[in-house]
């Protein structure tokens, strides 16, 4: 059974670090705003918040020693990464999870903080929250339906997504754990201590900003590691900012996708939102969802 961390009550303390890339203060003040003045809770803010280190936040040590402090503090209930980037991969076999066994905290977080939803899933069957970080509450954005279902979610909320049809869809109903992330990041994990598991799951993918090649070479080091072959459905969110190279790759990156998972009898749905963009709804890492794919919508329930 996956172990579901605490649901947060009002007051509690969400810890708000940057294990990744850095990211200016004023940019996590209007997030730090909502979370204490709005949504009724309290909040810590970690040192790699403002911090630089190169393209990281910090240094691996102050990144590690900063997580490592939000994990282990008894009255952080959740961890709230500011944003992704790159740099966990850096650090993850060197957090220490034993407290965090004992006593499982929300971790929040997409892109990048793929590395941590997977690891805690496939070590320690433990959930976490795939869903929008701290630049998302900017704008006014906290008040859209995406960022308000990370407070649902956090509030205990059972979740439910609808999203329009696809022309490549492909129908079906599935029921399985849901697992998944940024497709580089998956790609990346294979063969690695924090590798996802796949089998008889619910699998989402995203990514931002790669070239369609690459998207093409993902999915085949997906493919041919077993990581699609038995799943029980697939859920594609957007694949944005693609970029082609000079002598063009003669497929968009949905084409790509549906034609390496052609052969397999699962449903499929395009387009979920679920991405780098600000159409990204909060999913609960491990968690039993059912998918329900037909000719006029497309839902996704716990």
């Amino acid at each position: 059974m996956i172990k579901i961390p605490p649901y947060l009550q009002k007051g509690d303390c969400i810890g708000i670090v940057c294990p990744s890339g850095a990211m200016p203060v004023e940019r996590v003040s209007e997030c730090i705003r909502v979370l204490n003045e709005d949504w009724g809770f309290t909040t810590k803010v970690g040192k790699t918040i403002g911090a630089k280190f190169n393209y990281f936040s910090g240094t691996d040590e102050e990144r590690l020693a900063d997580f490592q402090q939000m994990l282990d503090d008894d009255e952080v209930k959740a961890v709230l990464c500011a944003r992704g980037g790159y740099g966990v991969g850096r650090i993850i076999d060197r957090i220490d999870f034993k407290k965090f066994k004992k006593q499982p905290k929300w971790i929040i977080g997409y892109s990048d903080i793929t590395v941590l939803h997977s690891h805690l899933y496939s070590n320690y069957y433990i959930s976490s929250l795939h869903s929008s970080m701290a630049g998302a509450f900017n704008d006014d954005g906290y008040k859209n339906e995406f960022v308000q279902s990370l407070k649902n979610a956090l509030d205990g909320k059972k979740l439910k997504y609808t999203c329009p049809v696809h022309e490549f869809n492909r129908k079906g109903e599935a029921i399985g754990e849901l697992v998944g992330g940024n497709l580089a990041l998956l790609a990346h994990l294979v063969g690695t201590d924090s590798d996802i598991k796949t089998r008889g799951r619910i699998l989402f993918i995203e990514d931002v900003g790669e070239y369609l090649y690459n998207i093409d070479r993902m999915m085949y080091q997906l493919k041919r590691s077993g990581k699609l072959s038995k799943l029980a459905g697939l859920i594609v969110g957007g694949f944005t900012d693609s970029k082609d190279t000079e002598n063009p790759f003669g497929q968009t990156a949905y084409e790509i996708i549906r034609d390496i998972v052609k052969d397999y009898d699962y449903p499929v749905c395009f387009d979920f939102p679920v991405s780098h963009t600000d159409r990204n709804y909060a999913l609960k890492i491990g968690v039993g969802y059912k998918l329900k794919v037909t000719k006029t919508k497309v839902i996704l329930e716990e």
